[in-house]
């Protein structure tokens, strides 16, 4: 039976001893009545609500998953209720503005709990996720009044809410869509086409569907500067807030998926449906993408929680299953084998991802942080913040799902043949965890974002804040016990930042080389990032060690991580080193 606890005392040091969380709010007037008592308080109840009620539902929901019949949506047994629980709970509005019946939470609180969420139902966290995105991207873009009609409403869980992008033909190039938005008389759009992959389009959890569409006017330009973005309901909603006629959409289809079973996938067909513009003409990919940054740090997250709940399924399988005995002689003659704790292949396995854990956990927090500071913060730092976000974003997203799932591959290893049988649990994780590498852009995109836009369009300027201040605070590593680390860390800076300014010389006459680079230079960027995790992490845990194994444990964690992991770097740089002509040389008839 598989088992799972929220790693609460390791988010707390991170939150608290890592980030001092208390002092960071108390930077930003707008955080500073943010109360760490109640943040306690926030993460226990998540950690409840989550462990005893929605981590129950995530085999059954896998095994009966979301059904389609005539148009109709219906949810696993358990699920509506489970959702009506956690929408009374404050839990869909835990970062909301209070102005729209929000708890105003900062990113810094809501990324824990989010990570509970995907680690207990990564299917049933869609749900809430979808709408919570919905309400970001119309609270900075929808007027007044339809926020304040619209607003209270997604985030006390009677309407939920979808993001519409991609179409049969328009996957990436959103700029190819065809989905039209003809004006009405009355001010609104009559809005037609089809679009796909619409998490949760239609469900049966919610009273209403607040769907956001991208469409295009009948004079937009072409490319993805014509797009604009569509308040379109599933119900019309009257005056009051009652529900009246249907509205001209609905799902054709939901898709039979890998994973995320119990999550309805829908093909959603909008024939002249009623809907209002949200912004302004032809800027709606940049309103969207207020939700795209949220929602691809969530997508890494994913990868995190499952890769922590695998974690904990295979130390206890590891711990209590006996076979064979240690190289260096048995360690319980008394009984028939040894753990496989004995075996360092299995230790191996073990550390990896757990290193991939803690280290992602603290690289969300880090994300977090500069999500808040953006939000939050004026002027200047401000504009700092969203600098270090845009450059952050694809690396979040791709590398921590990347590493998520490769750490929950390796804990299915650690079951043996038992990891491939579903009575364990483990193959679901490893089906459920490979969406989280393809939506909200394939990793293969984001890396193509970071190298492209983020990097060589701004010939590095991005990337050579990052580096100092990745080398000033490895200053704050003092002492024999961490110089390794220290000089570990260093050198992947270095390389790190030699690497960078390879690619952007490289770049300036051969197209090519940026896409060629793309994947491998965000591995490398990620894995120095995650050093420099632990970089934060061992400079608060080295003064403590003495005092608690926690920290003792941090630190050789840390050394783990540098030994056996970081050395990846040096291979990921001589691919990238290689260039684009080894890819590029093969003629399409190859293929």
């Amino acid at each position: 039976m598989a088992v799972y606890k929220a790693p609460l005392r390791d988010m707390r040091f991170v939150l608290d001893e890592v980030f001092k969380a208390t002092e960071f709010w108390q930077s930003l007037p707008p955080l500073a009545e943010v109360d760490r008592d109640v943040v306690d308080a926030v993460l226990e109840e998540s950690a409840k609500l989550n462990e005893n009620v929605l981590f129950p539902l995530n085999r059954t929901g896998d095994e009966e998953g979301a059904q389609f019949n005539n148009g109709v949506v219906t949810t696993p047994k358990g699920f509506k209720e489970a959702f009506r629980q956690f929408a009374e709970g404050g839990w869909i509005g835990l970062g909301a503005d209070p102005r729209w019946g929000g708890q105003g939470m900062p990113k810094t609180v809501t990324v824990m709990t989010d990570e509970i969420m995907f680690g207990v139902n990564p299917s049933f966290a869609l749900y809430p996720l979808l709408g919570i995105g919905a309400a970001l991207a119309m609270s900075q873009h929808a007027t007044d009044e339809i926020n304040d009609f619209y607003l209270p409403r997604i985030y006390s869980g009677e309407w939920a809410g979808t993001m519409c992008l991609t179409e049969p033909h328009a996957g990436t190039d959103l700029g190819i869509i065809k989905t039209k938005a003809v004006p009405n008389a009355d001010g609104s759009y009559a809005i037609s086409g089809t679009k796909i992959f619409i998490t949760g389009g239609e469900h049966d959890l919610a009273d209403n569907i607040v769907h956001l569409v991208l469409a295009k006017l009948p004079d937009a330009p072409a490319g993805s500067k014509g797009i604009s973005l569509f308040l379109v309901p599933k119900f019309m909603p009257n005056p009051d807030g009652s529900l009246g006629a249907r509205n001209t959409v609905a799902a054709g289809s939901i898709e039979h998926k890998m994973g995320i079973k119990a999550s309805a996938t829908c093909v959603m067909n909008f024939d002249g449906a009623k809907g209002w513009l949200i912004g302004k003409p032809n800027e709606g990919l940049a309103a969207m993408f207020v939700m795209m940054n949220y929602e691809r740090l969530s997508m890494g997250i994913q990868g995190l929680g499952a890769s922590e709940v695998a974690y904990q399924n295979a130390a206890a399988y590891a711990r209590d299953r006996l076979q064979g005995r240690s190289a260096t002689g048995a360690k319980s003659p008394e009984k028939p084998a040894d753990s496989l704790l004995v075996h360092p292949d299995v230790r191996r396995m073990l550390l990896k991802t757990r290193a991939y854990n803690e280290a992602g956990r603290c690289f969300a927090m880090y994300t977090a942080k500069y999500l808040d500071l953006a939000k939050y913060a004026e002027g200047e730092q401000a504009r700092l913040a969203a600098d270090r976000v845009a450059l952050l974003t694809p690396v979040a997203k791709a590398f921590m799902s990347d590493r998520g799932l490769e750490g929950t591959l390796e804990a299915q290893m650690c079951f043996g043949g038992h990891g491939y049988i579903r009575e364990w649990g483990m193959e679901q994780y490893v089906r459920d965890t490979r969406i989280a590498q393809i939506y909200e852009g394939t990793n293969g995109i984001q890396a193509n974002d970071l190298m492209g836009r983020k990097v060589v369009k701004n010939n590095g300027a991005y990337v050579a804040t990052y580096v100092a201040e990745m080398r000033a605070a490895a200053e704050r590593l003092q002492g024999a016990d961490v110089a390794g680390l220290k000089t570990a860390f260093l050198a992947s800076v270095a390389a790190l930042e030699a690497l960078t300014q390879a690619v952007i010389a490289r770049a300036a006459g051969a197209p090519d080389e940026i896409n060629a680079a793309a994947v491998d230079y965000l591995q490398a960027f990620g894995l120095v990032t995650y050093a420099y995790m632990f970089v934060l992490m061992a400079a608060e845990a080295a003064p403590k060690k003495a005092s608690d194994s926690f920290y003792a444990d941090k630190l050789a964690l840390a050394d783990f991580y540098m030994s056996r992991v970081l050395p990846e770097l040096d291979g990921r740089v001589r691919a990238v080193e290689a260039g684009a002509a080894p890819i590029m040389q093969f003629a399409e008839g190859y293929f």
